[in-house]
């Protein structure tokens, strides 16, 4: 008997993210028995390890297994998905913890080796040529599932799946190719630069209209989170160089844990509704307090695996309300987002964003990216289950007409706008992140310590408040 799936938030609308340690011992020991029998996916593994500095464990999709695993799955945490998957499988989850799903079906496993495995990179077709594979691949341009067989060994058989807003197990509605095309088209060539921002946020708002008169909800979600990181990387090195060297394997930025938004109070309820409209839901609310004097609305969507952390500065007693949809006035004084956001423009129109995080080894990553020229910032989170660090930020110039009005308002000081326009200011990072047992959170204080650190006022390590 499987249990059925609950809702990851108590009554008091509080999300309480457990350390799912048993689980992920349990799929992690038969992740590395399917690679002790499958010659291909261990090589791989090796190569993400020694190339990006990523774990094969973050890749996996899914795993198969036999019935005869439920009950030791639903000891660890694991209950039945609701949406499912064909006739004669049943679908595990588990609905607070961040690891590969179960397809349990008779004759899914051997002496307790998985008979299939999946790793989700961004593109089939991508992963296949980088590996110099030419298998049939099931599911046109277009499908919400397509998947690939890659090497079947011992009696093992490793796959590739790629996923266009669909959480499902079978081929699901096919989008128009030319619909998908068109989409990811409209969302590139978004203009982002206006001379009101009013006016940036209903030109986003218009090209959302199109996007969803072309393709579903999640499938619009799906694309507009990859020119966002398109995006970003063309403004951050560090992405960049890590970017290749996942795509040398063909994996892109499958292993994306989480998008941060950096955005000013005015704008901020639209981006909540903007993101709303893309389909994610709500997640914790953190307010850091009075010193700290940010916040941030957690959003997910379940369907396109995307989470968003969206900050905004706050003041003391705006915990109390809903600050993701009411509309906050502006502050006298700017605090470390809200200063960013005057100098770079916010997230969702002109910078970008603030910065990606995805999921990797941590001290390997930290030690690869330092040999091609990449420097790690200090570890801002250092747990066994959560390990955080940004790179370097990259500098961005700052343009001499936000100066001059932050100056004109005395929101910097002569000295701050001398800084800005000689050196420029911290634009974006890539975070390097480390899960362990399935955790979902985030650390409050550890995030109050990186925002403070990386305030523009902070040049070069001196604090120019």
């Amino acid at each position: 008997m499987v249990s059925r799936s609950s809702p990851p938030e108590n009554a008091a609308g509080q999300f309480d993210w457990p350390l799912a340690y048993e689980a992920e011992h349990l799929l992690g020991r038969w992740v590395e028995t399917f690679l002790r029998h499958n010659g291909f996916a261990r090589g791989l593994a090796a190569r993400m390890r020694e190339e990006t500095g990523t774990d094969f464990y973050e890749w996996v999709d899914h795993l198969v297994m036999g019935p005869e695993h439920a009950a030791e799955l639903c000891a660890a945490g694991l209950v039945e998905e609701p949406a499912g998957g064909p006739a004669g499988v049943t679908v595990l989850h588990h609905p607070k913890a961040m690891m590969p799903r179960v397809l349990l079906r008779a004759g899914g496993s051997s002496g307790g080796v998985p008979s299939v495995l999946a790793v989700r990179p961004e593109s089939v077709v991508d992963f296949l040529a980088r590996h110099d594979l030419a298998p049939v691949i099931e599911g046109e341009f277009g499908a919400r599932l397509r998947r690939a067989v890659v090497a079947e060994e011992n009696g093992t058989r490793f796959e590739a799946v790629e996923r266009l807003g669909w959480r499902g197990f079978t081929a699901g509605p096919a989008e128009r190719a030319d619909a998908v095309v068109k989409a990811r088209e409209l969302w590139r060539t978004r203009k982002r630069d206006f001379p009101d921002d009013a006016d940036g946020v209903r030109h986003a708002l218009a090209v959302l209209d199109q996007v969803l008169a072309l393709v579903p909800r999640d499938v619009a979600c799906e694309l507009f989170f990859s020119e966002e990181r398109v995006y970003w990387e063309s403004r951050n090195r560090a992405g960049r160089v890590q970017k290749r060297r996942q795509d040398l394997l063909g994996l892109g930025w499958g292993n994306h844990d989480h998008h941060t938004f950096r955005c000013s109070r005015r704008l901020f309820p639209d981006l909540i509704g903007f993101l709303s409209r893309l389909g994610l839901d709500k997640r914790e609310r953190y307010y850091a307090g009075e010193e700290a004097g940010w916040g941030a609305q957690i959003m997910e969507s379940a369907a396109a695996g995307i989470v968003v952390f969206a900050d905004v500065d706050l003041k003391p007693g705006e915990i109390d309300i809903d600050f993701a949809t009411q509309r906050l006035p502006e502050l006298p004084a700017l605090r470390t987002v809200g200063l960013w956001c005057a100098l770079h423009g916010d997230s969702f129109l002109q910078a970008g964003m603030h910065h990606l995080e995805a999921r990797f080894d941590f001290a390997r990553l930290r030690d690869q990216l330092g040999a091609e020229g990449v420097a790690t910032m200090k570890p801002f989170s250092d747990f066994a289950f959560l390990k955080q660090a940004f790179t370097e930020g990259e500098r961005w110039r700052v343009p001499t007409g936000r100066i001059t009005a932050l100056l004109r308002r005395g929101l910097i000081t002569p000295a701050q706008a001398d800084s800005f326009a000689g050196d420029g200011a911290i634009g974006s990072h890539l975070e390097n992140l480390q899960r362990k047992g399935g955790f979902k959170g985030f650390n409050q204080k550890a995030v109050s310590a990186i925002i403070a650190a990386t305030d523009p006022r902070r040049i070069h390590g001196r604090d120019l408040s």
